[in-house]
């Protein structure tokens, strides 16, 4: 196959094949307690018309198997690598896919560059100097190689801005690398010369956010590639000799002046829009005002979760994205961490909270006389037995896994991330001895402090801070690789909100042992935003541990229609645009404080998605192996027709990897360790007979000495030898023929090449005898 594709012209400089390429990591699964890899995704072959830019994937099948088998996964991989070619072949016909024109078709040889090339830009409309531009190369200096979907971003985005589209949208994951994404777009564009105006000039970029940390970060970092090109722009220094610039709407919008209006209207060539979602993407921002003054520029904005409300609609601004990247896809293919979900349920949640009659508050006021909801703590009433609950919970639960794992509470406002901090420290006093710095509160009013403590907090290295209390000012720009615990103690009613404080903890350092993270949610807002079927991040983990004091199982179930709850979010003085419209020093308290009263926590549920990955709720690992077996197979006919035969076999077993579905799990659970594994899954799915390896292929030497006659005494002690190690390891190592085959007993009788052309006469030849040898285990 190689030899077919250098004839056409890929071997040449400055094209190049990539062979056996790596897309994904595999995912990280959580089976009985450990995290294990599933099976990375690979192509074949890339072919790169630079070394940059890849064009077209090939997808190789055996030469004894149909080229046409190779399709679907060509596709696959095509529309995951954001190319509009593919070629699926086994060697000796050629099935090629061009999404340019719709069309699949078997072809004699493969295109060269030049034709596909010409193809692509025949499709796009792209101008030669545009063309030139679009493969400007990476800058790698960095040594960060573009994961796939972050090259088909920087692809996908260049080339609509070289189109000419004024506004242009990528939304990826929180974690998922974009600011790496909006650097290296600006890197091709600036160092390939692109402008608005076509001259032969860098372009002008402001990279545009609305809090310091999402600009200083990027600029110090990232970006510092472009050197004395950059520029952060302040009221006191609003230079005009720089290419890339950087600034937050505050500074361009102060109290006393528009900075943004010292520089002409058309002097920005390219804005780039950090977490677009928010600011300037409400109609009636007063930050609006900077992107209509800078219309003539192209608008580039990047977010995690655009938005669909009414007066903040990111895609009515921008359009749709010209790329999407979720935060399922990036917990599917390795590059997220998976997490589980901690459902925390304390009596004045349970049951709500009632004053008692004519009870006073901590200053003496009337508590007027209601039922309060979840919805209503730390807004309407504050509850210190309550915080005092949710911490000791927290503190338990660090104790019974890790103290030092790097943890987040999201409170409901300043104050309340006050009081949840002192309440921390003092049931945290031994480890505060040692380590003053153990619990801290970030948010708006600590300024540099608090920024200190963040920047230790984000050093994988630094030990402490630990857990850090906060409201608002963590949601989003907090690049903290080791959070392991993403603790909810307020409502989180916007979904975009949420998917931004998940992202907290989805970052993955498999070197410093994060494989996973803990949502811990006091709330309900995690179960319920997980019950919508919109939201396109699921939990990885089934188990329940109750802590009732009098050892009862509380259990809640969830219905799979409630939507999410329609909290109002309370308004905080982290928001960066209502900063200092609430007065610290009102006269009149903001809510009503109790300090009496008891407050417990009655339950902790761990929850998963069901079989069907519709439900939340907590079930047995063998109860939900049985479940999602019924799901996939409506009878044990079903399975045993697909799992008897290797081609059909290997999408069952992906299907149950991709369900958590472990057979080391199941024999551990189970304590049946010398069954089959499709007879485990029939005995638990459908209660049937459970019989093990030794008596299957027992049955399957007296009805296979028919099928042994025909071969000569080296072959027939070849199968009779291959029963052997299926009773020793069961089927499953038959997906790996060529590997088995170069093992002992087998490696005595030659390379598998050589016992399949001895003694079987070719490969095919083998491939037949074993798949009917292994149907015959299943009759």
């Amino acid at each position: 196959m190689t030899p077919q594709i250098q004839q056409a012209g890929w071997s040449s400089a400055p094209y190049s094949i990539g062979e056996q390429h790596q897309i994904t990591d595999g995912r990280i699964l959580l089976i009985g307690g450990k995290a294990r890899r599933a099976k990375q995704r690979r192509a074949d072959y890339l072919l790169y018309y630079r070394r940059d830019f890849p064009i077209a994937v090939v997808e190789a099948k055996e030469a004894g198997l149909p080229a046409e088998n190779g399709v679907q996964q060509a596709r696959e991989y095509a529309q995951l690598l954001g190319l509009r070619f593919a070629y699926a072949t086994n060697g000796r016909r050629i099935i090629e896919i061009d999404y340019t024109t719709g069309t699949e078709r078997e072809v004699d040889r493969y295109a060269t560059p030049e034709e596909l090339w010409a193809r692509l830009n025949g499709a796009n409309g792209l101008p030669a100097a545009a063309q030139a531009q679009w493969l400007e190369p990476y800058n790698l200096t960095s040594g960060k190689i573009p994961r796939y979907y972050q090259d088909a971003a920087i692809r996908s985005v260049v080339e609509a801005i070289l189109s000419g589209q004024k506004r242009v949208l990528a939304t990826l994951a929180t974690g998922t690398g974009k600011t790496s994404v909006a650097f290296q777009v600006c890197w091709k564009l600036w160092n390939s010369r692109w402008n608005r105006s076509g001259e032969y000039r860098r372009p002008k970029i402001l990279f545009l956010a609305d809090r310091n940390i999402l600009v200083d970060d990027p600029k110090d970092k990232d970006f510092i590639h472009f050197g004395d090109a950059r520029h952060k722009i302040t009221g006191a220094d609003p230079s005009q000799a720089r290419d890339m610039y950087f600034g937050i709407y505050q500074a361009l919008t102060t109290s006393s002046e528009d900075v943004f209006r010292q520089y002409a209207p058309d002097f920005f060539d390219l804005i780039v829009i950090d977490e677009c979602h928010r600011g300037s993407a409400r109609d009636s921002s007063s930050w609006r005002k900077v992107l209509d003054y800078f219309s003539a520029a192209t608008h580039f904005g990047m977010t995690a979760t655009p938005l669909r409300e009414e007066s903040r609609d990111s895609y009515e601004y921008f359009g749709n994205p010209v790329y999407t990247y979720s935060l399922r896809q990036g917990i599917e293919d390795g590059f997220l961490a998976p997490y589980r979900v901690h459902r925390v349920i304390t009596t004045a949640d349970a049951a709500g909270w009632r004053p008692n009659r004519d009870e006073l508050d901590r200053y003496g006021r009337e508590i007027p006389d209601e039922e309060y909801q979840t919805k209503d703590f730390e807004r309407v009433v504050a509850l210190r037995a309550r915080t005092q609950a949710m911490a000791r919970h927290l503190s338990d639960f660090m104790r019974g896994t890790d103290r030092f794992a790097k943890t987040i509470v999201f409170c409901v406002d300043q104050e309340h991330a006050a009081e949840m901090r002192q309440a921390l420290v003092n049931l945290n006093a031994d480890l505060v001895r040692d380590y003053p710095d153990y619990v801290c509160r970030v948010t708006a009013d600590e300024g540099a402090i608090g920024l200190a403590h963040l920047h230790k907090f984000k050093d994988v290295d630094e030990p402490t801070p630990v857990i850090l209390t906060t409201s608002q000012l963590l949601t989003t720009g907090v690049d903290a690789e080791m959070v392991k615990n993403v603790v909810l103690a307020r409502v989180v009613g916007s979904r975009p909100e949420f998917k931004q404080i998940i992202g907290r903890g989805t970052r993955l350092r498999v070197d410093y042992g994060k494989e996973f993270f803990n949502i811990i949610d006091f709330t309900g807002t995690a179960t319920q935003h997980f019950a919508d079927p919109d939201f396109d991040g699921e939990p990885a983990r089934i188990e329940q541990v109750t802590i009732d004091d009098e050892g009862e199982v509380v259990e809640k179930e969830l219905s799979e229609t409630d939507p999410p709850p329609e909290y109002p979010e309370v308004e905080s003085e982290d928001d960066p645009e209502i900063a200092g419209v609430i007065s610290e020093e009102s006269d009149e308290p903001r809510k009503f404080y109790v300090d009496g009263g008891k407050v417990e926590v009655i339950g902790h549920l761990v929850y998963d998605l069901d079989a069907d990955g519709k439900k939340l709720q907590v079930v047995r690992y063998t109860e939900y192996s049985a479940r999602t077996v019924r799901s996939l197979f409506p009878n044990r006919d079903e399975l045993k027709s697909k799992w008897a035969s290797p081609d059909t076999r290997i999408e069952v077993l992906r299907e149950l990897a991709e369900r958590h579905i472990s057979f080391d799990e199941l024999v551990a659970s189970t304590g049946h360790q010398d069954a089959d594994a499709f007879d485990l899954l029939c005995h638990l799915a459908w209660n049937a007979p459970l019989l093990t390896r030794r008596q299957r292929a027992e049955q399957a030497r007296k009805h296979a000495e028919d099928q042994f006659s025909k071969y000569g005494d080296t072959a027939r002690d070849i199968l009779r030898l291959l029963l052997d190690r299926y009773v020793e390891r069961g089927v499953i190592q038959f997906n790996r023929l060529s590997d088995l085959l170069k093992v002992d007993p087998f490696d005595r009788y030659g390379t598998p090449s050589e016992i399949a052309d001895r003694h079987f006469g070719g490969v095919p030849a083998l491939r037949e005898a074993v798949t009917r040898l292994q149907a015959t285990l299943y009759q």
